[in-house]
């Protein structure tokens, strides 16, 4: 079974800090040529003065060094996500200083500049966080476009929500321990398997809803949607061991013909296999006995 290894934040600190400011990154900006990245505002500020990378010392430009400059938005929301409060931290200080600076021209105008943006809205969530959810049994792609068809056509009922229940739970709360918690509501036999699915696609069972959220498409604009369908369980089946030939077993004749399913059911058969083409029209004999050939 595969477990969530947990990493420490200090082990990730040299690829999330800032090598000028000793921070985590904020607007995290990367260098073109060599692909350092650093606070906007500290690389800036240090290309005023300076055209080479602080760390490589890589020409950045000969004449205008802030055209080799990118923002990597993906890297900064990494960061969010796996720094707790620093999104939080971050819109509160941006709100406070236009809030005290009101005639400051916000550079892109973006609500996420002026510190507007909610940590809801951004997707971020915490371990501690409870999460709602809702939970409904999966039908698969054949029945759904089943009962799509005469709803279309207006021969049907208008379509109803039956059989969804909605839960809260933390987000550190694994698929595994939410499988366990349907079984036992449901009472399902041991020989059956639970399996939650995102859409159409099963989940692991280490994933947190903390990791559904950041992995798939969900905006927390209402409860994460999750399925779930019960599938007989595999059991691997073990065959048994053929035993060794040993002296005076004859192995001639129909014994030949029947060698492969005796060897499948681990002993001699004793049932009459139908002879190939070759053998019709000849005398064969089973144990002893002489059979009449086939016709």
């Amino acid at each position: 079974m595969h477990r969530t290894t947990r990493i420490k934040i200090t082990e990730l600190n040299p690829h999330l800090m800032c090598a000028l400011c000793g921070g985590y990154f904020i607007d995290a900006t990367t260098i073109v040529e060599c692909l350092h990245s650093f606070c906007k505002t500290c690389i800036v500020r240090y290309l005023e003065t300076n055209k080479y990378c602080p760390m490589c010392d890589v020409q950045v430009h000969k004449t205008r060094p802030l055209l080799s400059i990118r923002s990597d938005k993906t890297l900064q929301d990494i960061v969010y996500k796996l720094v707790p409060g620093l999104f939080k931290d971050e819109m509160k200080r941006r709100r406070d200083f236009y809030a005290a600076y009101p005639l400051t021209e916000v550079p892109n105008g973006s609500n996420e500049d002026r510190g507007e943006v909610l940590e809801q809205e951004k997707g971020a969530l915490s371990d501690n966080e409870i999460v709602s959810l809702s939970i409904e049994f999966y039908e698969g792609v054949r029945d759904r476009e089943e009962k799509k068809g005469p709803l279309e056509n207006g021969d049907g009922d208008k379509e109803k929500q039956t059989g969804v229940r909605f839960l809260q739970c933390p987000a550190a709360m694994t698929v595994m321990h939410l499988a366990k918690f349907l079984r036992n509501k449901m009472d399902v036999p041991s020989k059956y398997k639970v399996e939650v699915l995102y859409e159409d696609e099963p989940l692991k069972e280490y994933y947190t809803l903390m990791d559904i959220a950041y992995i798939y498409p969900w905006r927390r604009n209402g409860p994460l949607p999750l399925k779930y369908r019960v599938q007989p369980a595999c059991k691997r089946l073990t065959l048994p061991t053929a035993p060794t030939p040993s002296e005076g077993t004859n192995t001639s004749g129909a014994s030949e013909s029947g060698g492969a399913t005796a060897a499948a059911n681990g002993g001699t058969s004793n049932c009459l296999q139908t002879p190939s083409s070759t053998s019709r029209g000849r005398k064969m004999t089973v144990n002893g006995a002489p059979v009449p050939p086939l016709t």
